[in-house]
């Protein structure tokens, strides 16, 4: 059964009719200190990719509340599978700006060891957080094979696959919700509809009234809700997750949203939106929202806005520092991870390479003797 009355808790005014969660002044204002974290990482991942330090970035301003309100309703036992908007499920969760970092410079430290674009995160602790995917909605299926298994081992772990208003339009979409449809798998979909696929609006994305009624040809029931609204989103996707956990199957929420930037820091948005329309939404912006919520529960003010904001910045200001400073990939990095017991032919390769870069003067090859 879909749901095409959209779930909202907070309205504009940061009113809301009753207390809609179970949420304790800490748990609240780290939610709050999440969103501003994920504005500062943007902010900070701009400045960097336009000085030339890094080279891509994916902003998040103003999806914020959808990140953070599904994070709020997982366990650290579950998985998710994101799409590269979704900075703010890992930061939730405990990942440190710093480790995001790495990723982003691509060095070392990254737990992909450079082998990823920038925000391509992923991370086994403190969440279950797989890589991110650059081609569109292949993650979806994946998410629903991993909830399969986790039933067919009786575990009562959840599946999160987020993704955006053009994954829907993926064979994997189709693929994922099908198979999720049938076989009743514990899994969460989460379209953020953030009203544009790069440059492709909404409006040209489907036919159909909206995404969450497309659950229906899958037998799986859907769900709108406002996803600016951090404690709808919370509310909705821990309904799921609850019902998933029951064995009752999967559930397709849309959060209706929105992006206020560009689809990357390679993207000129101001080509193809309207001034007007991103004007109609600054004005909906879900930290703004949040605030007057806060403010009005007696737990926040425009001094601690500053100081939290202010926090950020100097936090991922400093990760970029200690990101920027971290050593690149060795080069036995590029033989690793792939077969427990390396073949003949690339320890052969693998020599080659290291007495190669020894002759150049490489210093990370050491004496050139490869090391695995």
């Amino acid at each position: 059964m879909t749901t095409t009355q959209l779930i909202s808790v907070i309205d504009s005014e940061g009113r809301v009719a009753k207390e809609e969660h179970s949420l304790s002044k800490e748990e609240l204002l780290h939610c709050y200190r999440t969103m501003i974290m994920v504005r500062a990482f943007d902010d900070v991942c701009l400045k960097l990719q336009r000085s030339g330090r890094i080279g891509f970035s994916i902003p998040n301003k103003g999806v914020e509340a959808t990140q953070v309100g599904a994070a709020s309703a997982l366990a650290k036992t579950d998985w998710i599978f994101p799409s590269y908007r979704d900075f703010g499920m890992a930061l939730y969760h405990g990942v440190t700006p710093l480790e995001m970092m790495h990723n982003m410079f691509g060095n070392g430290a990254d737990t992909s060891q450079g082998r990823q674009m920038p925000v391509h995160f992923s991370f086994l602790d403190p969440i279950r957080f797989v890589s991110i995917s650059s081609p569109i909605g292949t993650h979806i299926p994946q998410a629903v094979g991993a909830a399969q298994a986790m039933k067919l081992r009786g575990e009562k772990h959840v599946a999160l696959a987020s993704f955006g208003d053009g994954g829907t339009s993926s064979l994997g979409f189709h693929s994922g919700l099908n198979f999720a449809g049938v076989w009743k798998s514990p899994v969460v979909f989460l379209c953020q509809n953030n009203q544009w696929a790069i440059s492709c609006p909404s409006s040209e994305q489907t036919g159909s009234d909206g995404f969450a009624v497309k659950g229906e040809a899958y037998g799986i029931p859907g769900v709108q809700v406002d996803g600016n609204d951090l404690l709808a989103v919370r509310k909705t996707v821990l309904a799921a997750v609850e019902r998933a956990r029951r064995g009752e199957g999967s559930t397709l929420i849309e959060a209706v949203t929105y992006r206020m930037g560009g689809h990357s820091t390679s993207d000129d948005p101001t080509r193809y939106v309207p001034k007007e329309e991103l004007e109609r939404w600054a004005k909906k912006d879900p930290i703004a929202r949040f605030e007057k919520y806060l403010q009005r529960s007696g737990y926040w003010t425009p001094e601690l806005g500053q100081r939290v904001m202010q926090e950020a910045l100097e936090a991922v200001s400093a990760a970029a520092r200690a990101a920027e400073q971290t050593p690149p990939p060795k080069l036995e990095s590029v033989f690793t991870d792939v077969y427990r017991d390396l073949p003949a032919h690339l320890r052969k390769q693998g020599q080659e390479a290291f007495e190669l870069a020894s002759r150049k003067g490489d210093a990370s090859a050491g004496d050139g003797k490869f090391p695995l």
